[in-house]
């Protein structure tokens, strides 16, 4: 009996041993793509998990003198703050409102460019206009407002100058005009770049596919209903649920930068990241700076999660998780 335990130990050991050799092996093998996945994870870990730190400055009132870590706690004192004041509503609604319309606008718009530029028969051709349209989401915010006040400048502006000689409106003193505006611009700035993930999806769709569709007489259309769009559906379940994450977040530099921070426009223009600036450079209060990101941060997770249990229940592959 104690023979056949020794026997047994000793071929466990010879596993054991095998089994290291081969973890070495594997690991000596794929050192190259580690070394290669070493500065993103350095990234990572810089941009994502280190500023978590600052989590800690929702709930306290920073001292300075003290630091950070001897400040005084003051629990969810710096989140009442963005529900008391009285623009609480307006950005709240001018954020949700802007994203809710944006979301679906954006993910039809770059589905359409996407099958657009499919069908370009010329490959030369879709490759110079791929660059055009991809070339506004490169556009600094600053020069982005540059751009729309030489169409809307009362006095010398293209649209005034244009159409509206003998009766010019007062672009920048109008709240009205500017869900309309900032509508358009986003569109122009962003809808090339959010087409070209659909543009990959599509390239990586099976050519037979359509190939036996044209031998079967499918349209243009009937192969892009059949056969684009329902393969698309992954990539369109995913792109939509990482939109709802942001929906309480804003792009700060097209929300203060195209309006000049005309305090006349916001009614329609202040949503929650310009009120958090705007409040900051007045009173100074890290504090509440931090629970607005912190409140944007949780709300995101949670609808994703939300949105993401929805998806499961109604198509568990198209979830993210």
């Amino acid at each position: 009996m104690s023979e056949n335990k020794t026997k047994s130990t000793e071929f466990d050991d010879v596993l054991k041993e095998q089994e290291k050799l081969r973890r070495k092996e594997k690991f000596k093998n794929d050192f190259p793509l580690y070394l290669m996945m070493l500065p993103g994870i350095i990234y990572l870990i810089c941009n994502n998990y280190l500023p978590m730190f600052g989590i800690l400055l929702a709930f306290k009132k920073i001292n300075y003198t003290v630091g950070i870590l001897k400040s005084k706690w003051v629990g969810f004192a710096n989140f009442e703050y963005l529900f008391k004041t009285k623009d609480a509503y307006i950005m709240i609604r001018n954020t949700l409102a802007y994203n809710a319309v944006w979301i679906i606008m954006d993910l039809f718009l770059a589905v359409f460019i996407a099958l657009c530029m499919n069908e370009i028969a010329q490959r030369k051709i879709a490759k110079v206009i791929q660059p055009i349209i991809c070339f506004p989401s490169m556009v600094s915010a600053v020069i982005l407002s540059f751009l729309v006040y030489a169409f809307l400048s009362h006095s010398y502006g293209y649209l005034n100058a244009t159409f509206f000689k003998d009766n010019p409106i007062a672009w920048y003193n109008e709240p009205l005009y500017w869900p309309l505006i900032l509508t358009i611009v986003h569109i122009w700035q962003s809808a090339g770049q959010s087409s070209v993930i659909y543009m990959a999806s599509i390239g990586g769709i099976d050519k037979s596919l359509y190939e036996s569709a044209r031998i079967d007489g499918a349209t243009k259309f009937e192969q892009i209903k059949y056969i684009t769009l329902p393969l698309l559906k992954p990539m369109i379940t995913m792109m939509l649920l990482l939109s709802v994450g942001r929906i309480f977040n804003s792009d700060f530099g097209l929300f203060y930068q195209v309006p000049l921070g005309n305090g006349m426009l916001y009614s329609t223009t202040q949503t929650i990241d310009t009120f958090v600036y705007r409040a900051l450079m007045i009173s100074n209060n890290v504090g509440q700076s931090s629970a607005a990101s912190v409140f944007q941060a949780v709300i995101g997770f949670v609808l994703v999660m939300v949105s993401n249990l929805l998806v499961r229940k109604i198509n568990p592959e198209n979830s993210l998780f």
